[in-house]
């Protein structure tokens, strides 16, 4: 039985959790299936990088925070999933060889309105390297179920696969798509707001899920068949750090495409810098087995740097949607973005 509850965590409390070592083997494996930027997967490309040394990616501090958590408490509780992160802030470079800890302060817990045996819980964690210096800070809700609340009570049965409704607004399948003058990644001044891009699709099958899940996320319903059914997802579902991850992935593949075709033009590529974070970021519908998610990227807004004049931010809202056209994920995203060319 689970140990842990929506009753043990008082708003107010610190624990953490760790410590991590976060090795360059590990670093550059992650890195190559979902991130292979080269100032994650190459040495010699990463002393050219913004950084001039190998980091770890935001997306593998991410989906690591998850798997301290998991060994931490999250495995011996009645964890129902997350709704989503408030906002994630990548503030220092993490190296191979830092060693991290994680310090989780609860803020606020509340009883859920619709599921009287569910709880969530609101909390800020930092990432925190052995310097004391913090590396990442993030906001999420997690779910839990309450002690003295019988799983299920006043609740639906576990959820099924329900028929298809689109997404608000329609799908942005739906939506013309394209990425600027030419086929090259325009300078900051030259970007058009809303412009839709389609970065690609991935198909989640039950060995990819349970892959991911085995290494960042071993919940019982990203892991067996049998629990997944008794859960309240009714059925084997991704990680929300695997569809994240998954969308840096085809992000990246679709940069690449980008780069060959402004090479074969005798184009220019502008420059992108690193991320600051993230914000709003919601798993909206679970993504089973056998789901095949196609992600867009609309750009939402952008604005020059104050402190750096060759560079501004842009900011993107990215979504996946299943082959029934339903939004299952979105966030808003951020990254530097040359303002000039060469910058």
């Amino acid at each position: 039985m689970p140990r842990l509850h929506f009753e043990d965590f008082t708003p107010g409390t610190t624990t953490t959790y760790g410590p991590r070592t976060f090795g360059q083997d590990e670093i550059i494996a992650f890195a190559r299936e979902f991130d292979p930027q080269p100032m994650h997967v190459d040495a010699a490309g990463a002393g050219r990088s913004f950084y001039g040394t190998l980091i770890a990616s935001g997306w593998h501090l991410c989906a690591a925070s998850m798997r301290m958590l998991y060994d931490g408490y999250i495995g011996v509780s009645a964890s129902m999933g997350s709704p989503g992160i408030d906002e994630t802030r990548w503030q220092k470079p993490v190296k191979p060889g830092d060693t991290m800890v994680l310090r989780q302060h609860v803020l606020e817990r509340r009883e859920s309105k619709s599921r009287p045996d569910m709880g969530l819980v609101l909390s800020r964690s930092e990432l925190v390297n052995q310097h004391g210096e913090i590396c990442m800070t993030q906001t999420s809700w997690g779910m839990m179920g309450r002690r003295d609340v019988a799983p299920g009570a006043g609740a639906a049965a576990p959820r099924k696969r329900k028929p298809a409704t689109a997404a608000p607004g329609g799908s942005l399948a739906e939506r013309p798509v394209g990425d600027g003058p030419g086929r090259r990644a325009p300078l900051l001044d030259e970007l058009a707001i809303g412009r839709v891009m389609s970065i690609g699709a991935f198909t989640f099958t039950p060995e990819a899920i349970k892959r991911f899940a085995r290494d960042w996320d071993p919940q019982p319903f990203h892991m067996d068949e049998e629990a997944a059914k008794q859960s309240a997802f009714g059925g084997l579902c991704a990680s929300g750090w695997h569809t994240a991850s998954v969308w840096m992935k085809l992000m990246i593949a679709h940069r690449q495409r980008q780069m060959e075709a402004a090479a074969a033009d005798g184009e220019h590529m502008a420059k992108l810098g690193p991320s600051p974070g993230f914000r709003n970021l919601r798993w909206l519908k679970p993504v089973y087995a056998g789901d095949t998610i196609s992600y867009y990227s609309v750009l939402a807004d952008k604005r020059p740097s104050a402190s750096r004049p060759q560079w501004g931010l842009v900011f993107s809202q990215n979504v996946g949607e299943n082959q029934n056209g339903e939004r299952v994920f979105e966030f808003m995203g951020s990254v530097l973005w040359a303002r000039q060319a060469g910058a």
